[in-house]
């Protein structure tokens, strides 16, 4: 499907949110595009104040267990896409994974979400999110193949998340619903036209490499 042809509006990300369905060749959930859209401006946000204000940087020891040695070749939104492919993690999920991410920062303030950290970060709130909406769930040791990660490796971070957020993991239908509503405002107002150019670059990666696979075909065909 044409990117230019995707439905980039409030009322889609609801729809996605309340009555997804899934099937093998279903696109990406909308809340998907913006959330990675959000978290890719909040890091350059922390980028731009780094660069000024060395204070600025992480501070807490405690947040530092999400830093990776070797940070993963992926764009958030490529990251977030391999997540629902291999985990179906529906897009409520998504949202209850935003609030978390909101919770953290205001309860470790000293925290930056970064290049270094994205990555894991990500894959840990998903997964928690993920058993807080769901009765059934893989195993962590699947998670943490679909994130890169060692099963230790996630299980440490998991204990380390939940101990950070001081367990406070409910979230009632109003706080999902104001949620919701924050993210339709990005598509809305003022994210709109970047989750729009984010979902056509993904796209256009997509055919290049499909593309490069067809000359590769051709090419051994021809040996």
């Amino acid at each position: 499907m044409d990117a230019s042809t995707l439905a980039i509006s409030p009322r889609k990300l609801r729809s996605d949110v309340y009555s997804y369905s899934y099937q093998d060749d279903s696109n990406t959930p909308l809340v998907i595009n913006v959330l990675a859209s959000l978290i890719e401006r909040s890091m350059a946000r922390n980028e731009r104040i780094a660069k000024t204000c060395k204070w600025a940087l992480s501070k807490d020891s405690r947040t530092r267990v999400f830093d990776c040695h070797e940070t993963p070749d992926m764009t958030i939104l490529s990251y977030l896409e391999r997540i629902f492919r291999y985990t179906r993690a529906g897009p409520s999920i998504y949202v209850v994974a935003y609030v978390y991410i909101d919770r953290f920062c205001q309860s470790n303030p000293g925290f930056r979400i970064s290049a270094r950290n994205v990555h894991s970060f990500l894959i840990t709130t998903i997964m928690v999110a993920s058993k807080y909406v769901e009765d059934m769930n893989y195993r962590n040791s699947y998670f943490a193949r679909v994130g890169g990660l060692t099963t230790e490796e996630l299980n440490k971070l998991e204990l380390e998340f939940l101990f950070l957020m001081g367990f406070k993991l409910h979230v009632n239908v109003s706080v999902f619903e104001s949620y919701c509503c924050h993210l339709e405002r990005e598509v809305s107002i003022g994210g709109g036209y970047q989750i729009e150019r984010t979902l056509r670059c993904a796209e256009e990666i997509k055919s290049r490499q499909r593309e490069e696979r067809g000359f590769n075909q051709i090419a051994r065909l021809m040996l």
